[in-house]
């Protein structure tokens, strides 16, 4: 009798959140009989601070192809993933192609695979901000209309893909792969990991990110959020990991003055990233791993945009969206800062989300 022939399941990671959600999902199925799992990197964050770190952190294996396509527009960063991926479904032959998060990187890999007629696994499926403003919202709409299996991380996101019509036998919850990452590491996360480098002491401090387009590309809106950092810096010590892009705009718009007193770093490893933030007092963020990370850890949260694609980090979590403006960020912390109320973990955000996903992609292969 003839041996089935081994299922060929290709992963695609492009930017930092992806390495921490693939990794889970590629531990969880290594053990799983008949299934050859390939990794593909295309290098849409591609400096060692940014990317290579977290490779060797999450103990994720070397990729097996790495598309190296580097910076550039959406329709530039896009188009240069479509014609190198389609290179490597071509070569592979993949029975299952699977994205995570919303980066141009996951839409790129989706269209492609679509058109090839290769099933798609989309993890992160569902969320939505309400905003087509913003290139993440685009990404996740389209990759959701084109993926065969939609895997949720919040009941919200299931409701999101039936209102727009997606059947409902396609959609699968299995709670956010983010937090298994987190709850792997959490352990090592310890504060004297990072001491030597950031002088925070053992007085409470913040966590400060920032690096979506729509904040630090306008200089108004870039600098209405210094200002209201410049006054929580003036409360507590404010630690700031800048983003390169960031770091960039600070310079053309000459407003590193607004950033007095704020401890300033370069891109922290995963790891290092966690010791900070899962000992702060509070964080604000524009990011979106970030909500998911501080209500699992029990922290405050500050979003600082107008809008959330992770409702459940407000009703059940610590996170406030709190917008732009100098004032709403300043009343917002003060109200942080003083509410005292316990935060609810959001449905199978347990730390075994990864092992759900599995089971979803075996049945599916198997069938």
């Amino acid at each position: 009798m003839p041996h089935a022939r081994s299922k060929t399941v290709v992963h695609v990671i492009g930017a930092r959140p992806n390495y921490m959600k693939i990794a889970p999902v590629m531990e969880a199925l290594r053990p799983a009989p008949g299934i050859r799992q390939v990794l593909i990197n295309t290098g849409q964050h591609y400096d060692q601070s940014m990317a290579g770190s977290f490779l060797n952190e999450l103990d994720l294996p070397a990729p097996d192809h790495d598309l190296g396509v580097g910076s550039g527009s959406h329709a530039v960063q896009t188009a240069k993933v479509m014609i190198a991926f389609e290179e490597i479904c071509l070569a592979e032959r993949p029975d299952l192609v699977v994205v995570v998060g919303d980066v141009n990187s996951t839409l790129a890999a989706s269209l492609v695979a679509a058109k090839l007629v290769i099933p798609i696994a989309h993890v992160e499926a569902g969320l939505r901000s309400g905003d087509r403003a913003m290139p993440e919202e685009i990404n996740r709409i389209v990759t959701d209309r084109l993926a065969d299996l939609l895997l949720t991380p919040s009941r919200d996101a299931d409701a999101n893909l039936l209102a727009e019509g997606t059947p409902r036998e396609k959609i699968h919850f299995v709670g956010n792969v983010m937090i298994d990452t987190l709850r792997r590491h959490q352990r090592m996360a310890t504060l004297d990991r990072v001491r030597n480098r950031i002088p925070v002491g053992d007085a409470p401090y913040a966590v400060l990110t920032l690096h979506r387009p729509s904040n630090v590309d306008n200089r108004e809106t870039f600098g209405s959020i210094l200002q209201a950092i410049r006054v929580v810096a003036a409360t507590m010590p404010v630690v700031f990991p800048v983003h390169p892009r960031t770091r960039s705009r600070l310079r053309e718009f000459e407003l590193e003055a607004e950033l007095e007193g704020v401890i300033l770093t370069e891109p922290l490893g995963y790891i290092d990233f966690l010791s900070l933030t899962a000992n702060a007092a509070i964080m604000l963020t524009d990011s979106g791993g970030l909500q998911e990370e501080s209500t699992a850890l029990g922290i405050p949260c500050l979003t600082l945009r107008e809008n959330t694609e992770r409702p459940a980090t407000v009703t059940d979590g610590t996170n406030r969206v709190v917008g732009t403006r100098a004032a709403d960020i300043i009343d917002g912390f003060t109200t942080a800062m003083s509410d005292g109320t316990a935060a609810r973990m959001p449905e199978l955000w347990d730390g075994h989300a990864a092992e759900r996903v599995a089971t979803v992609i075996r049945e599916f292969l198997s069938r």
